[in-house]
This record gives structure tokens, C-alpha cells and sequence, in this order.
């Protein structure tokens, strides 16, 4: 279980919380320090609500209970204070943008580690290491990262495809069963080609995987298993998907690590057989 990342839990979830959660929520950011000292009672005393709505709030941000978000937030007030997210703007020099960016780049992969549920983490390794066959869903900037994963689980001897055309994703889908994992890449989570594929992959009794950022939405409801990045700050050029990718890029590549340590000599003989296999093909 992470020890960090409640500020951006409750920061990411405010938005969609009714109420008296919201009231929660808001005086644990405004209080942290005397929120963790409190308990469950008391901190619904001091936010006008009730203990019955911190534990509904735990819920609601799909942590295991009041003491998870105690230990989280505890651990983010022990944390060094890095900057947070900064946007660019007019005209700046290059120098500046090569700092904002790296720096929002580090606190992306940061947040995405500490927002990554091991136990999720563990079922989804286990879930590719066993599948026939394992499909990578994505529409636009996240088509990016299932064409990323195709390629590194295809090195390992992995049956791996990647989506683009939603139309032949569903004829693929259409013909899986319980042997075969779908992975559903989507940033916002409500990409709803992506929800739909999962949905149609459900309907075929195969392994469902959610890649999104944090928080419950259409594609997270029909996945069995999810895994969550940094939910980025791109308010400008968010088109542009450039932390949202890195995010998505780390947890693919752990993913990746993770069965590929669990198999390590067949990894290591598969990954010399295709790089000998590209080196034939670019000697003279």
C-alpha cells in the first residue's frame, strides 16, 4: 500500500464528490496537519458532517478506509516541497520551458508511482503472463501508448496487438474469450470506444484492464482491474497530452517489468533472438 499521494487523491476526486464528502475533502486539504491527529468522529464534528461521511468519503475515493487516507496524507506532509505544475507561457524563453517541462515531467512519474496500487499491479502481471492473447486499446494521443505496449510485449514472445480502428478492436474482441486480456488506455476515462471495447470484452469473458487517471469513469467501471496515472495539470495545451503520456509510458513500462522479471531467462533469451533478428536485418 502507497504511504503518499492523498493531496492528489482529494484534489482529483473534488470535483465529483457530493456535498458533505466535499466539505470533508476541503478541510483535510485546508488542515492536514491536525486532519491526521482526528478521528473519524471528530473530523466530521470539525467539517460540519459526520463520522459516516468520512468513511462514504474513503470510499468514494477508493482507499481502504479512514486510516489509508490518514497514512497518505501523512506521508505527503513528510514529503520534500517540490513545485507543482507550472504551464508555460507567451513567448517564453526555451531555457524556461526545458525547466518547467522536466520539472512537471518528474512530478508526473512522482504522483503516478505513489497512485499505482500494488495489488492492481500484481493482478494485472498475472493477467498478461497467463493470456493467449493480450490487446491494447487506444483512441488518439493514448493509441500512442497501446502501440508502445504492442511492441515491448511482442520482444517477449507475447501475442500483443494495438488498436486504433475501433471498428477492427471490436472484430478482434468479438472473437476473445477467457484467455485473452484487454487493456483499455484512456486518459480522461470516458473515452466511451474504449469503455464500449471493454464492455464487448466483458460480454467474452476475458481479462479487463482500466489505464486512466484517477478516479471512477466510464472505462474504470467496466475493467476488472485498474491502474491509475498522475491525473496531469495541462490546462493550456492539453491536446497535446504530454504528461498524461509520460504517465501512461511509466505504467506500461512497469507492467512490462514486472512479467519480464517474473520470466527473466525466457526474457533475456527472447529479447537477444529479436535483437539478433533486427541487426541481420540492418547489416550490410
Amino acid at each position: 500500500m502507497s504511504t503518499n499521494g492523498g493531496f492528489v487523491i482529494l484534489t482529483e476526486m473534488l470535483p465529483f464528490l457530493p456535498p458533505s464528502e466535499k466539505k470533508i475533502a476541503a478541510y483535510i486539504m485546508e488542515h492536514p496537519q491536525e486532519a491526521i491527529s482526528l478521528t473519524a468522529t471528530e473530523l466530521g464534528k470539525r467539517s460540519s458532517t459526520s463520522g459516516a461521511a468520512v468513511i462514504r468519503l474513503c470510499k468514494s475515493l477508493n482507499l481502504k478506509g479512514f486510516q489509508d487516507l490518514k497514512l497518505r496524507i501523512a506521508g505527503d506532509l513528510q514529503k520534500e516541497n517540490i513545485s507543482g505544475y507550472r504551464d508555460i507561457e507567451p513567448n517564453e524563453d526555451s531555457q524556461t520551458i526545458i525547466k518547467k517541462m522536466t520539472n512537471n515531467s518528474i512530478a508526473t512519474i512522482k504522483e503516478t508511482a505513489e497512485l499505482l496500487s500494488v495489488e492492481e499491479l500484481d493482478k494485472a502481471v498475472e493477467a498478461i503472463r497467463g493470456a493467449r492473447r493480450i490487446h491494447f486499446i487506444g483512441v488518439g494521443a493514448s493509441s500512442i501508448i497501446a502501440l508502445d505496449a504492442q511492441q515491448k510485449f511482442l520482444r517477449i514472445n507475447k501475442s500483443a496487438y494495438a488498436f486504433t480502428d475501433m471498428h477492427l478492436a471490436a472484430t478482434q474482441v468479438a472473437n476473445a474469450d477467457e484467455h485473452d486480456v484487454v487493456v483499455g488506455i484512456s486518459f480522461s476515462g470516458e473515452t466511451i470506444e474504449v469503455a464500449k471495447i471493454l464492455e464487448l470484452a466483458n460480454k467474452q469473458n476475458a481479462k479487463t484492464i482500466s489505464l486512466t487517471k484517477y478516479g471512477n469513469y466510464k472505462v474504470t467501471e467496466q475493467a476488472d482491474i485498474n491502474l491509475y496515472t498522475s491525473a496531469t495539470r495541462e490546462p493550456t495545451f492539453r491536446s497535446g497530452a504530454t504528461s498524461s503520456r509520460i504517465a501512461q509510458l511509466q505504467v506500461i513500462d512497469i507492467l512490462f517489468m514486472c512479467v519480464a522479471s517474473l520470466q527473466y531467462e525466457e526474457t533475456l533469451k527472447y529479447v537477444d533472438a529479436t535483437k539478433d533478428a533486427v541487426d541481420f536485418l540492418t547489416s550490410k
